[in-house]
């Protein structure tokens, strides 16, 4: 039986599942995105953005990706889960993955847009330490700069 909780190392032959939750997920939480927004940060992920960082992605019971974290050093710089599977664990067991190969002190940037996902991130331990009125490409949606924090856990 497989564990359906596993995570794995990025393997090529998961690209293009690994782009599609990518884009299903933005989809559902970035409703800020206009549809040529969406189409331009696809081509990025789509072109390269997954193979720049360090990916685990987390399976399920067939093996089949179910969501992703792409580290670079301690920072997070995406985490997506197939939205069909949001609220299940899969993005927690992904930040806990990370800290185990990372240590606690990891850092994320999250447009402050998706309430959801500062919400997440919040639950979990992270607090704010700065903003950027642009995101990384140098669009109009600002970002939060975020760490964990031990004081930031309930």
């Amino acid at each position: 039986m497989t564990n359906e909780n596993e995570i794995t190392p990025y393997q090529e032959s998961d690209h293009d599942r690994l782009v599609e939750i990518w884009y299903r997920a933005v989809r559902r939480t970035h409703t800020f995105l206009t549809e040529s927004d969406i189409e331009f940060y696809r081509g990025i992920v789509r072109n390269g953005a997954l193979r720049a960082v360090e990916i685990w992605v987390s399976r399920d019971e067939n093996r089949e990706p179910a969501g992703f974290i792409g580290l670079d050093g301690a920072k997070i710089e995406m985490l997506f889960v197939d939205p069909d599977r949001h609220g299940r664990g899969i993005g927690t067991r992904l930040i806990e993955h990370a800290q185990q190969l990372k240590g606690r002190a990891l850092q994320v940037d999250v447009n402050e847009q998706n309430e959801g996902a500062c919400a997440f991130y919040r639950r979990f331990g992270f607090v704010q330490t700065g903003r950027s009125e642009l995101d990384g490409s140098g669009k109009p949606f600002p970002l939060l700069h975020m760490e964990f924090s031990e004081r930031g856990t309930a």
